[in-house]
């Protein structure tokens, strides 16, 4: 019999570590190749629908820009966690509760219009993010549950929860009996960067200001420094005086805050009311943006615009070619699986163990083979 060991490399490649990214990548092209070969379809001609003819006009890079924004702002927050060796999967909850709280604004008070409507739902959906983070970050820090869980199921939570309210208590009166709130008033909707071009908004910008703002934290400030160390190696952070409960609470409620932003600018920018599905699955994508991105909030934007580009392609390939949108989900999970898999084949090496077989008795048939590595 034969047994499988990781064993951690004494030194990683930096080279393969660099490529890593790029090779998961074509690996995860090669699979979608013989995934529509099975299906039928040329693969060439499906990966030119699927990955060119959806960014081939000035509209459809603006329609890029919408689904990326989100990603982005999520990933860059659960890079933070993810440093500091913490598991926020909660964002798809987060995402929802910062898009219930900041349209607390134009759905109970719609009479309320000004210049301060935009900022106070962004502030708003803001909170309501951090909110629903800090429920994991509590029961990690007071009652030492595994914050993966929690995090996890609070998603589902926060999902019934949106469904009952725009089929309650918010639901439109003059909606026809559908379940979504009042359309939001001007003042309210997040303004398009360039109307005459397409339907990009502000959300965009603020994606791209949180990456910068993260990388800097990371790199240049002394709590990014606290994250790192924490992170690679909780007992010298403890010698360093970095508290670890005090991490907790900092990584989720960032990760929720700009989650939280996420929702509220998909809400106020491309939808324009709350209705039962606001989001495709970016709490849960944005996971794949980070890891794809090497957790580096620059290397997240490039990541984030890839994987929106999925989510067109998805749409691309099923009204040109008759497939099923949910081939964007498989893409999506083959482009996870590579991405660790060749991580994990960075930092470790495989070694096959050999192990004695044994009698019915106890007493040894044969000796163990000897060692060996996969390198």
């Amino acid at each position: 019999m034969m047994r499988i060991e990781l064993v951690k490399r004494p030194q990683r490649s930096a080279l393969f570590s660099m490529l890593s990214p790029f090779i998961a990548f074509a690996l995860t092209i090669i699979a979608g190749a013989i995934m529509f070969a099975l299906l039928g379809v040329n693969p060439l001609n499906a990966f030119e629908i699927y990955f060119v003819e959806p960014i081939s006009q000035v509209w459809q890079l603006h329609e890029l820009a919408i689904k990326a924004a989100p990603l982005i702002l999520i990933a860059v927050g659960l890079s933070v966690c993810y440093k500091a060796n913490i598991w926020n999967i909660g964002a798809e909850g987060q995402f929802i509760f910062g898009a219930i709280f900041g349209s607390i604004i134009p759905v109970l008070f719609p009479q309320f219009e000004g210049p301060l409507v935009i900022p106070l739902m962004l502030l708003l959906g803001m909170v309501g993010g951090a909110f629903y983070a800090s429920i994991p970050a509590l029961l990690k820090t007071r009652f030492s549950t595994n914050e993966i869980l929690t995090s996890l199921m609070l998603v589902y939570v926060a999902q019934l929860f949106l469904d009952w309210l725009v089929r309650g208590p918010w639901r439109d009166p003059q909606g026809h009996g559908f379940p979504q709130t009042i359309q939001f008033g001007d003042s309210a909707v997040l303004p398009e960067l360039m109307p005459d071009a397409g339907r990009a908004n502000w959300g965009f910008v603020f994606a791209l200001v949180a990456a910068v703002a993260i990388w800097l934290m990371m790199s240049r400030m002394l709590k990014g420094f606290e994250v790192r160390v924490l992170g690679s190696s909780p007992r010298a952070g403890r010698f360093a005086g970095f508290g670890f409960n005090r991490m907790v609470f900092f990584t989720f409620l960032l990760s929720g805050a700009l989650a939280g932003l996420a929702g509220i600018s998909e809400v106020s920018g491309a939808i324009g009311q709350l209705q039962p599905v606001i989001s495709p699955g970016y709490g849960f994508t944005a996971i794949i943006v980070a890891f794809l991105g090497r957790l580096n909030p620059l290397g997240i934007v490039a990541a984030g615009l890839v994987l929106a580009l999925t989510y067109l392609g998805g749409e691309a390939v099923q009204s040109a070619l008759g497939i099923s949108d949910k081939v964007a989900r498989v893409f999506q999970g083959m482009l996870l699986f590579f991405v660790l898999g060749c991580d994990t084949l960075i930092h470790y090496r495989i070694r096959l163990i050999g192990m004695a077989l044994m009698k019915p008795n106890g007493a040894k048939l044969e000796a163990a083979p000897k060692l060996e590595e996969a390198r």
